[in-house]
């Protein structure tokens, strides 16, 4: 009698345990709530532009480069600690070496540099002729280190390059939310630009 049911246990197991209906459960993120957006004006008398900036972001200046101090006072990044992320911006005069040509040229080098990773780049162009600022945003699409790009400038003195970093590893499944979520931010500080 107990060697039946032992059996009985045994084969049951068995056929409890079959195969041909298991679904594996697509991978997960988490939800993110996002801060209302509401922004701030950026006015230094040492930098030579003003901008307006998320009020959820802080802005800090730039105190390395490459184990070098940075070019100008006025490289500052703007970091979003609940996001993991920070928005780095960098300016430079347009002057001798630095020609708006080499200038334009070395922030497409950068930005194209990611198309390794990145699935596209697409670019949009932007201009507001009444303050004299044209530049291009570009959205790099898929795994790559930076998925927003820009530069802005008046083409005679002024230009200012920002990228979008998130500290972690690429995945654009799950930061597409707050990469969206902050291009729109970028847009934003880009059609603030003001030069003194």
């Amino acid at each position: 009698m107990k060697r039946g049911v032992i059996l009985f246990i045994i084969i049951w197991c068995f056929c409890a345990c079959k195969t041909d209906n298991f679904v594996p459960k697509p991978r997960g993120y988490y939800a993110i709530t996002f801060p209302e957006k509401n922004y701030l004006k950026f006015e230094e008398n040492v930098c030579p532009y003003s901008f307006v900036y998320p009020s959820y972001g802080f802005i800090n200046k730039d105190t390395t480069f490459f184990k070098d101090k940075p070019e100008h006072p006025c490289w500052l990044n703007i970091s979003f600690p609940a996001f993991n992320a920070t928005l780095h911006l960098s300016f430079k005069e347009i002057s001798g070496r630095n020609n708006l040509e080499k200038l334009v040229g070395d922030s497409y080098k950068l930005t194209f540099k990611h198309s390794i990773k990145a699935d596209f780049i697409d670019e949009t162009y932007f201009e507001k002729k009444n303050d004299n600022v044209y530049g291009f945003i570009y959205d790099v699409g898929g795994d790559a280190a930076s998925a927003v790009q820009f530069f802005a400038t008046d083409s005679v003195s002024n230009f200012v390059r920002g990228s979008l970093y998130f500290n972690c590893e690429p995945n654009s499944d799950s930061l597409q939310p707050s990469i969206d979520f902050f291009r729109k931010d970028i847009v934003e500080l880009v059609n603030s630009i003001h030069w003194k």
